[in-house]
């Protein structure tokens, strides 16, 4: 009889003392922090304590302690790469110029007889939503375009050369949303872009090289009224400078209309003293309006318009363009997009030596397999006055170059 009280209270001790010890080992994960890595935290403290529980032949295996159906824990560092989005080309021509020397007023096309690189990038971005309010971009950069990107830095030609965008953003929850981003970012003027892929040209137009910033450094702030109307304000340094020449501000608007599914208008004003302290320099403002309509399913029709106003030495300068573009996706592979530009600077103040100069453009697409595209280009550019240089060092009032280009462009999206 003692023998089966003493048999009982030991089975009983040692059930107790497995159930603490199991009770610890719970604990102790549960408590546990997660590695530097990341990494999840191991199940060996459960399964050690599990085990040193003391069974009998009446007792039954431990149950599972995961419910079926229950998914692992989500590890942090995984959630956050999924939202993650990478974007990237390589961009790469070869150009013949017939005045036989560098093509002027160009970008960034600018090597004649040369194989070149255009412009490699690499962007990350994770955009903002209403579960995760906060995000950001980076875009990196490199190439003939990422030089004369940055050829008008004042904290050096070299200053964030390979950065063309780098900019947190957060969506504060007012209205339907009111989007903040702060730091560099590319400028709203404009209807073409830095990157090409995204153009209906391979040359970047006469607006685009003269009439117009390429990025600036601040903040801007979004915010979408409806399915129609959009508007954002900036605040930024001023023009090509993430290092401020002055100590002046640039302010701006830009302005969304989608009146119909076809049609869209931008308006975009920027406003500020762009001039170092050194200089005397007025506000310069800048004007600029795109409209785009697709006039069908193959069709895309491009307007721009840029007016520029400053002021030096007390004299004004003023500048006034217009470009006129469309696409025409004949197939699924191919498309031609032909292109007219005028630019008036009377006071030679963007071009640097003409009063007019004028611009026709004509370019092939193919669509490859893959992200790969190719472009055939012919270019001519004109001017009022003899301004452009041939290989003789001779001026003459036209300029021509045929190019061909290679593409290849990559999203995770």
């Amino acid at each position: 009889m003692k023998r089966m009280i003493g048999r009982t209270r030991l089975v009983t001790m040692m059930r107790a003392a497995g159930a603490a010890v199991l009770v610890v080992g719970v604990a102790g994960t549960a408590f546990a922090v997660d590695p530097v890595d990341g990494a999840a935290p191991a199940a060996k403290p459960l399964t050690t304590a599990a085990s040193l529980a003391v069974t009998t032949p009446d007792d039954k295996a431990a149950p599972d302690k995961k419910e079926e159906g229950q998914d692992p824990p989500a590890n942090p560092m995984i959630e956050f790469l999924k939202q993650i989005e990478i974007y990237g080309f390589v961009d790469g021509y070869y150009l013949w110029a017939f005045n036989e020397t560098a093509p002027q007023l160009r970008n960034f096309d600018v090597n004649h007889n040369n194989f070149s690189l255009n412009y490699v990038e690499l962007a990350l971005a994770k955009p903002v939503s209403e579960t995760s309010r906060g995000g950001f971009r980076v875009d990196f950069g490199a190439g003939d375009t990422a030089d004369l990107v940055n050829l008008y830095e004042p904290g050096g030609t070299n200053y964030l050369k390979y950065v063309q965008q780098a900019y947190v953003s957060y969506l504060a929850p007012v209205g339907k949303g009111l989007t903040i981003d702060f730091g560099k970012f590319v400028t709203p003027a404009g209807a073409e872009v830095i990157e090409n892929k995204d153009n209906f040209n391979y040359s970047r137009g006469l607006l685009f090289a003269l009439a117009i910033p390429y990025y600036h450094m601040g903040a801007r702030v979004g915010y979408t009224v409806n399915d129609k109307v959009s508007v954002t304000g900036y605040l930024v340094n001023g023009w090509n400078n993430v290092i401020d020449n002055n100590d002046g501000k640039t302010v701006g608007v830009s302005l969304a209309i989608k009146p119909t599914p076809k049609l869209s208008i931008f308006q975009n004003y920027l406003v500020g003293e762009e001039w170092s302290s050194d200089v005397d320099g007025g506000t310069r403002n800048l004007f600029d309006t795109v409209v785009s309509f697709a006039a069908s399913d193959k069709l895309t029709l491009l307007g721009n318009f840029d007016y520029g106003r400053d002021e030096l030495e007390g004299d004004t300068i003023d500048w006034v363009g217009f470009a006129g573009s469309f696409k025409y996706q004949a197939t699924d592979k191919f498309a031609v997009a032909p292109r007219v530009e005028t630019l008036s600077d009377s006071s030679r103040f963007v071009t640097g030596g003409t009063d007019r100069v004028s611009s026709v453009t004509l370019t092939g697409e193919y669509k490859a397999v893959g992200g790969l595209m190719t472009r055939f280009e012919y270019r001519t550019d004109f001017s009022d006055d003899p301004f452009f240089l041939d290989d003789s060092d001779d001026l003459k009032k036209n300029q021509t170059t045929l190019s061909v280009s290679l593409i290849y462009a990559f999203s995770s999206k």
